[in-house]
C-alpha cells in the first residue's frame, strides 16, 4: 500500500508541474484581442465633437428662418453653437425641417458647393439625395429636409427661399 500512495503523489505532482508549466506559457503569451476588444474601445472613447470657437451661436440664426403662415407652423427643436434647426408643421405633421448650420466647424459642408451650378436667390444650392436641399450663403449652410413624402423638391427650394439669406448673409458671427 505505501508503494501505492508514492505513485499516487508522483502522479500529483507531474499534474501540478505541468499544470504550472501550462499557466506560464500562457501567461507569457502575448494575445490577440479578441473581436470584441477593438468596439468596446470605440463604444467606451468619449465623443469629442468639435465646434469651432468662431463658430457662431444658434440662437443667433432664430430670426432668419421663415416665418410660419399659410397653414404652416414653425417650432423650434435645437439650438447649440453653430445650428439651429426648426420643425415645419401643417396640419399638427412633420412636413419637414429647416436648419441652419455655421461650416466653421466643418469645412467640407461648405467645399461641396464650390462645383454647383444651381443657385436659388443668388446663392449656391444643390439636393442631396432625394430629401435634402441646401443653399450656401457665406458660412453658413441653410438646409430643407423633407420629412413626408408630399413635401417635394420645389416645396424645399420655395422654403429656402423664405429664409432671410440676404439677411444671414450680412452675419458676422
Amino acid at each position: 500500500m505505501r508503494h501505492r500512495l508514492n505513485l499516487s503523489n508522483w502522479r500529483r505532482g507531474i499534474v501540478a508541474v505541468m499544470l504550472a508549466i501550462a499557466l506560464f506559457v500562457t501567461g507569457c503569451q502575448t494575445q490577440e484581442p479578441s473581436r470584441f476588444a477593438e468596439a468596446q474601445k470605440e463604444s467606451t472613447k468619449p465623443k469629442v465633437t468639435a465646434v469651432a470657437k468662431e463658430a457662431t451661436q444658434g440662437s443667433q440664426f432664430n430670426r432668419y428662418f421663415p416665418k410660419p403662415g399659410a397653414g404652416y407652423e414653425r417650432v423650434y427643436t435645437q439650438e447649440k453653437k453653430g445650428f439651429a434647426e426648426a420643425k415645419l408643421k401643417k396640419d399638427g405633421k412633420d412636413v419637414a425641417m429647416l436648419s441652419i448650420s455655421d461650416t466653421s466647424s466643418l469645412p467640407a459642408a461648405a467645399a461641396k458647393y464650390q462645383n454647383t451650378t444651381e443657385k436659388i436667390n443668388g446663392f449656391p444650392a444643390m439636393t442631396m439625395g432625394n430629401t435634402q436641399t441646401g443653399v450656401l450663403v457665406g458660412k453658413y449652410q441653410v438646409k430643407v429636409l423633407s420629412r413626408d413624402p408630399s413635401f417635394t423638391q420645389a416645396e424645399r427650394e420655395k422654403w429656402i427661399s423664405k429664409f432671410d439669406l440676404r439677411g444671414l448673409s450680412q452675419l458676422k458671427g
